[in-house]
């Protein structure tokens, strides 16, 4: 594994990450693989790790994401040294996702995470989402309170374009943004996003990076993936992750994994170059 210095977070973290969202939605696996897959993360040199409150079945689930990383992460040796990442702001309602991103709401989702992962400190809490009912100042306002207190670290946004981003570091320090990004799915090359990352060194991670929950299919059997992994001898979810770290030196991409084996995979990417052609290639393909 290669990892990279965030400087405003004062730590090195590996260059592929891993989303645990896979591992508690409704068709999820089992806790024994769930744990064997954050398990082969931390063995495959994965020191990231990005969760959030609502990666749960519904509201009265809330938190299993969280837990499930803390049970893994006190079961490893090298667990004490990831960076787990988490994020309020959303409300699962009868399985839906709804933005909630007051205030209020935001004190009581971090304090519950807070509890959940068994810490005193979040390393790194995102807002989830802007909330239309709220200025976003207020809610990232509440984030910055939190931090004051100790209760949280870093502060990042996530799904956001650019005044949002603006607007929150108005408010204070952002050190990461995290949107959907991947080889088809471009609109935070195209909103300038990725750009204003890059010029205020802010950390991109990039979220289903290999095409999401339901995409990842259609995205890595693409005839000109497919062949470009071929040429190299890897799998095509490394080819669309290595061209989003090759895209730009602030992107992180953390694909989410629910079996130990798709972990090892996307882990491998790190050693991937691929040529200004290949990358040309897959960004004129139909994906």
């Amino acid at each position: 594994m290669k990892y990279r210095n965030v400087a405003k977070m004062n730590c090195e973290v590996s260059v592929v990450g891993l989303g645990g969202m896979p591992m508690s939605l409704a068709d999820r696996p089992s806790r024994t693989r769930s744990i064997a897959t954050i398990h082969a993360s931390l063995d495959a040199g994965v020191n990231f790790i990005d969760t959030a409150d609502v990666y749960c079945i519904d509201n009265n689930d809330i938190g299993h994401n969280e837990a499930l990383i803390r049970e893994a992460l006190e079961g490893h040796p090298e667990g004490g040294a990831a960076l787990v990442a988490t994020k309020g702001g959303l409300r699962r309602p009868g399985g839906d996702w709804t933005v909630d991103a007051r205030p209020e709401r935001l004190r009581e989702a971090c304090e519950h995470s807070l509890q959940v992962l068994g810490i005193d400190c979040i390393a790194l809490y995102q807002l989830h989402a802007p909330d239309e009912r709220i200025p976003f100042a207020e809610s990232v306002g509440a984030l910055a309170r939190l931090q004051e207190e100790g209760k949280i670290q870093h502060i990042g946004l996530s799904n956001v374009d650019v005044a949002e981003i603006q607007t929150g570091m108005d408010v204070c320090e952002i050190v990461t943004v995290q949107n959907r990004c991947h080889a088809g799915w471009r609109t935070s090359f195209d909103n300038g996003v990725v750009a204003h990352c890059e010029a205020h060194d802010i950390l991109f991670l990039a979220h289903s990076p290999v095409g999401g929950y339901r995409g990842h299919t259609s995205l890595t059997a693409e005839p000109i993936v497919q062949q470009i992994a071929q040429a190299h001898g890897v799998s095509a979810y490394q080819v669309v992750l290595g061209w989003l770290m090759q895209k730009s030196p602030s992107i992180l991409p953390i694909p989410g994994a629910s079996r130990p084996s798709s972990i090892e995979d996307s882990a491998l990417a790190f050693s991937l170059t691929l040529t200004a052609k290949e990358m040309a290639l897959i960004e004129s393909a139909d994906l």
